[in-house]
């Protein structure tokens, strides 16, 4: 980089920190170190102090730092469990308005992607932008098929800029967290990490296509939501184009009224399509923000902007679903249980410290009804008491709790009454029942088929050799002593008890390949079949594993 640039850069931010004194912000705290006070005496600060609150100041500060501090205080004014909520609320107000580029340096970049002509690729292509965001801006343009499509385009140069600012915010975060207790408590250089790998994904449109593309196939048939197709033909690392589509704002609410959509089922709907993204496809957009989101007439969402998708592990959904079970039943020994299981906080944790701090905390939630409890704000609280116990919070539970609170906030906008417990409940208990039982073992025994299918030709050869041992096996003669008449014995209940096991495995695959090929015995049906030997199974632990008197 430009030693001058970088240093212009750097003379810029302290402009505009000391323009919005954001120092104060830093070092006013009673716990900075008495050596980092002396900044109270420095020139700057002889002339009073910025009437706006702190919150306001850095807000302010950030937008006029431009696009990339912009979106940086966005996704800081997520991480709730981290900052103070007063801080938390004016970040979150951060609007992402960003002038237009020429949109003949757009036409330059789409022919340099394709090595085309603008007008061999497009029967037409408006060069005045639909829409500018810190990333890409988009234009509307039509293919020779005669299809509409819009073209996101990735702003020139800005992976430089990016860089350049992601470099000196690292160097600011870890200056901080080497002077303030503060920093190493909100964990500034791993934010700015975080911040970095979501922020370098979005310039990658071939990355989002891949992102909408999933999302469309999850969701093929479903009325609920509707995804745009992608032109795979038309998109490079830096050029997107995509089928247009239109529908309201989902944030208007007299035109959604208007237009006689149901705003009761509408916020219904949107809560039903985030749990299905979460526990069934385990792959939700987790930028669910109304500029993103329209409505069609007829009570349909529309999503566009998949720069930004989480996913969780089982051990995450299962958390996830525990915790909120638990939580809405009380049980906040469960609560602290479901965290222990997870992993989440250290195994030496005294549970009945952990269930005491979580009671505490949320009890008081429940004097409001159902209806006005808050996921995102109980996801929030359980982090909160959490993180005294030493739990580190994964990045993709920061990106669901953001999704959801979005999505929260979407639906009490559009019906106010709505009661999240009543629509999410029976969705998470199925999803739970699915998990655990036979439904469980079932479900994981065809998910793990093509691992047990190689096996399955062994198993004949194995019950084979187990049966010639057992029939091999002398019984016990007069003069065998004690000890060996045992030993015999226990010999072969454990052969009895593989004999068994193989049955039960041979019966789970049976029931397993069921849902590909029509399996039978004789004519039997496949069901019983498969219950048989499931009975023969456990009749044959149950009676090969019966202790004897003289065991």
């Amino acid at each position: 980089m430009n030693p001058i640039t970088h240093g212009l850069r750097v003379a810029k931010i302290l402009l505009v920190v000391n323009r919005y004194r954001l120092d104060e912000l830093l070092f006013d705290s009673t716990r900075v170190p008495t050596r980092l006070r002396l900044f109270r005496l420095m020139p700057w600060r002889w002339f009073g102090s910025d009437r706006h609150s702190s919150g306001e100041r850095l807000r302010l500060a950030l937008e006029e730092l431009g696009p990339i501090f912009v979106k940086f205080g966005q996704i800081l004014s997520t991480r709730r469990d981290l900052l103070p909520p007063d801080v938390a609320d004016e970040l979150a107000r951060l609007q992402d308005r960003v002038p237009p580029f020429p949109g003949e340096q757009a036409i330059a970049i789409v022919e340099q992607a394709f090595s085309q002509p603008v007008g061999e690729l497009f029967a037409s292509f408006d060069a005045t932008p639909l829409a500018s965001a810190s990333i890409a801006q988009v234009h509307q343009a039509s293919l020779k098929t005669g299809e509409q499509v819009i073209v996101k385009v990735v702003r020139p140069t800005i992976e430089r800029v990016i860089r350049r600012d992601l470099a000196l915010m690292m160097v600011l975060a870890r200056l901080l967290e080497s002077l303030l207790a503060d920093a190493r408590r909100l964990r500034a250089v791993e934010v700015v990490a975080d911040y970095q790998t979501t922020i370098l994904d979005e310039l990658d449109m071939v990355r989002e296509a891949a992102n909408a593309n999933q999302i469309r196939r999850n969701f093929d048939g479903n009325d609920n939501l509707y995804i745009p197709e992608i032109h795979w033909d038309y998109t490079r690392i830096n050029v997107l184009v995509m089928e247009r589509v239109s529908g309201l704002p989902v944030d208007d609410i007299d035109a959604l009224t208007a237009a006689g959509v149901d705003l009761e089922k509408l916020a219904a709907r949107g809560v039903e399509i985030f749990f299905q993204q979460v526990f069934h496809d385990n792959f939700f957009h987790a930028d669910m923000h109304p500029g993103n989101i329209m409505v069609e007439p007829n009570g349909r969402y529309v999503a566009v902007d998949f720069g930004i998708v989480g996913t969780l592990e089982e051990a995450d959904k299962r958390y996830l679903a525990e915790n909120f079970l638990a939580f809405f039943h009380r049980d906040y020994h469960a609560v602290a249980k479901a965290h222990l299981k997870a992993g989440w906080i250290p195994q030496e944790t005294r549970l009945p410290q952990f269930e005491s701090a979580i009671r505490a905390v949320c009890e008081p939630i429940f004097d409001k009804p159902l209806s006005e409890i808050s996921f995102g704000f109980v996801l929030l609280r359980l982090f909160q008491v959490a993180r005294r116990f030493d739990m580190q919070v994964q990045p993709q539970l920061v990106l669901l709790q953001k999704t959801l609170l979005n999505i929260e906030g979407l639906g009490r906008t559009l019906y106010p009454e709505l009661d999240l417990w009543k629509t999410a409940k029976p969705f998470l208990e199925r999803w739970m029942n699915e998990q655990v039982g036979w439904r469980g073992l079932l479900r994981t025994s065809k998910d793990q088929l093509p691992r047990l299918a190689e096996t399955l030709p062994e198993v004949p050869f194995l019950l084979h050799e187990a049966l010639q041992r057992l029939a091999d096996m002398p019984t016990q003669l007069p003069d065998t002593s004690a000890d060996d008449a045992r030993n015999q014995r226990r010999e072969k209940r454990l052969i009895g008890a593989i004999i068994g096991s193989a049955l039960i495995i041979s019966a789970t695959l049976v029931y397993a390949l069921s849902g590909f090929t029509p399996l039978s015995v004789t004519g039997m049906p496949r069901l019983p079949v498969v219950t048989l030997g499931l009975g023969l199974a456990g009749t044959l632990i149950l009676v090969m594993s019966w202790p004897g008197r003289n065991d």
